[in-house]
């Protein structure tokens, strides 16, 4: 526990501090983000691809349940990752058919298992793609979407050099309690102050990883980060996190 930051528990294996937030380096400018389809068994997934020039990393976003890629708070987290030097993909976890099915059923929104095939899928599609081939992938999970990025984590624990940081804001890792002692990727808690519940359920997330770890709870916020500054200290938290651990995976476009 930080003396500075009452709020972070940190890790041993975990060295730096969390400072305070301010612009999220700014050498570089927003990124135009650009369509894509991806094939992944007999579905396709739509996403939107920011590639920034001398790409530090790649941030992968994984949206929550009921979300998807226009989710205006990943939205804004993207674009501050990009200033930041860090390109960005966020996509659909779901086909359009899908989600036409889970709008009546809502059962695959949680199908915890389908959506951690997808990020693997796309994670591969990355490596295989030559302008983000060379480019180190960290994974940003909201809610439902941080269990399903700890479990793909956790299947690339033997590829170190591809995933190399995991972030969850307001996620649910506890969904992924049983595959947390296999990830390797360092991994970053954000929890919101007054979201009481899932705070224990980080908790628990925390003290399963072997990872290098950091449980970063943000003082005044709720589940979604609506409050004043709130998702701004989430982008910084973030930011600060995949420049850490994804620095040397390459350059982009």
């Amino acid at each position: 526990m930080s003396a500075g930051c009452p709020g972070t528990a940190y890790d041993p294996g975990f060295a730096g501090g969390t400072g305070d937030p301010g612009p999220a380096g700014g050498r570089y400018g927003a990124a135009s983000p650009r369509p894509v389809e991806i094939a992944i068994g007999g579905k396709v997934l739509k996403g939107d691809l920011a590639l920034v020039p001398r790409a530090i990393g790649l941030v992968l976003f994984v949206h929550g349940s009921g979300s998807s890629r226009f989710s205006s708070r990943n939205r804004a987290v993207a674009r501050s990752l990009q200033t930041g030097g860090l390109s960005t993909l966020l996509f659909d976890l779901l086909s359009e058919d899908e989600e036409r099915i889970d709008e009546h059923t809502r059962g695959l929104r949680f199908d915890i298992p389908l959506l951690t095939e997808r990020v693997i899928a796309v994670t591969r599609w990355l490596a295989a793609q030559p302008e983000t081939r060379d480019l180190a992938v960290g994974y940003f999970g909201a809610s439902t979407g941080a269990a399903a990025a700890l479990r793909a984590a956790a299947h690339f624990a033997d590829r170190p050099d591809l995933v190399r940081a995991v972030v969850s804001r307001g996620g649910r890792p506890d969904l992924a309690l049983d595959d947390l002692p296999r990830v390797t990727a360092p991994t970053l808690l954000i929890v919101g102050g007054e979201d009481g519940a899932v705070i224990g359920m980080n908790r628990r997330a925390f003290a399963a990883l072997r990872a290098p770890r950091q449980l970063e709870i943000v003082p005044g916020a709720t589940h979604l980060f609506e409050e004043p500054g709130a998702l701004e200290r989430v982008s910084w938290l973030a930011g600060e996190w995949f420049r850490r651990y994804l620095g040397g995976g390459g350059s982009g476009a």
